[in-house]
């Protein structure tokens, strides 16, 4: 009988890209956020004299050998926990393939600990946290956060995590439009976007990275000073980084220290900066964001709509489920798909009532 996992997918409330680092991946800061919307993946694992593993799925887009994020995730696993095994994989898939949702690295995480459960049952032991941490950022820069689960912090280049005060759950629509965006163009097109100033400045002189730590301290740390020198230390690699000064302040922030983080964080004009190539690349994606954000009725209007990663897939979030209602009339107005589900915190995350 084969473990079944869900594996929940991810927006990104905010994402501030810095300079390129020395081993050629850009400095990220963000906050992650589960979504209840998901994937389920189910594996059959049992020891064998040889490692064989084996993958299928209902998306004739997914890969199914090495190329896969699962695949990566469990041939790791199985060298880290030094066993031989039999393994088939199957992906049962309901969102999108390379939509800026990370449902791909959440394939991955779901397969790891299916693979854990599985294993278990015969006498093997479980990978211990640190260490499921340290492969799971060998996968993919965005599979460390869905150990986690919740309201994440994600820095370096997203593969450092630290949980969040849990945000409360709240109503979600996805725009899911056809157009694909490509990260690595993406990020080439921000690049040569901000060619001619090495720092990444915006007008107001502020690094894109310490703007959006401010705002997170802001939002979970209410009265918590942070400027460049506070909010920002330097990896032994040379480029700035959120430090874990600020990083510990902020995953131990009570959970009653504001009434409601979100609103709080929105107020502080947080921006995904992939906003700024992606839509002068594909202007349709701009126009489903202002879709999603709606006008008019203040009950109708979204808390807070933005690209997911670098896209193509959108969000908006909603302070009711009228609200939400409204948005995905006004995507299937305009032929864009949509997928209603909402914010996920890390205590259902994790099937904890």
């Amino acid at each position: 009988m084969a473990t079944t996992v869900r594996s929940c997918c991810k927006i990104n409330l905010g994402l501030a890209i810095g300079p390129v680092r020395p081993d050629g991946f850009h400095a990220l800061t963000t906050c992650y956020q589960t979504l209840e919307a998901h994937d389920l993946v189910m594996v059959e694992a049992r020891p064998s004299a040889e490692t064989v593993i084996r993958m299928t799925s209902n998306d004739a887009g997914v890969p199914c050998d090495g190329r896969n994020t699962a695949w990566k995730m469990v041939e790791l696993a199985l060298g880290a926990l030094d066993v031989c095994a039999d393994v088939q994989v199957h992906i049962e898939k309901r969102l999108p393939i390379q939509g800026g949702l990370g449902a791909g690295s959440a394939n991955a995480v779901g397969a790891l600990l299916a693979l854990e459960g599985e294993l278990a049952a015969h006498g093997a032991s479980r990978l211990p946290g640190p260490e499921r941490l340290r492969i799971a950022a060998q996968v993919g820069s965005d599979v460390p956060l869905f150990l986690i689960g919740g309201a994440v912090l994600g820095v370096g280049h997203g593969e450092e995590v630290y949980p969040l005060p849990d945000l409360p759950s709240t109503e979600c629509v996805l725009a899911l439009p056809e157009v694909g965006v490509s990260t690595p163009q993406a990020f080439r097109d921000w690049d040569n976007a901000h060619a001619a100033n090495a720092q990444l400045t915006h007008g107001d002189g502020s690094d894109t990275l310490t703007r959006l730590s401010r705002a997170l301290a802001s939002a979970f740390c209410p009265g918590l000073p942070v400027d460049a020198s506070a909010g920002h230390g330097t990896h032994s690699s040379g480029v700035p980084a959120v430090s874990e000064d600020l990083a510990g302040k902020l995953g131990a922030a009570p959970q009653g220290g504001v009434s409601n983080p979100l609103l709080a964080l929105v107020r502080t004009g947080i921006e995904n900066d992939f906003e700024e190539v992606v839509f002068r690349q594909h202007p349709s994606l701009g126009n489903i964001k202002r879709i999603l954000a709606g006008t008019g009725s203040r009950a109708e209007v979204a808390i807070y709509a933005a690209l997911s990663g670098s896209g193509s897939a959108l969000f908006g979030l909603y302070g009711t489920a009228g609200a939400a209602d409204a948005a995905q009339a006004r995507l299937s107005a305009s032929g864009v798909r949509s997928l209603r589900t909402r914010t996920l915190p890390r205590h259902e995350y994790w099937g904890i009532s």
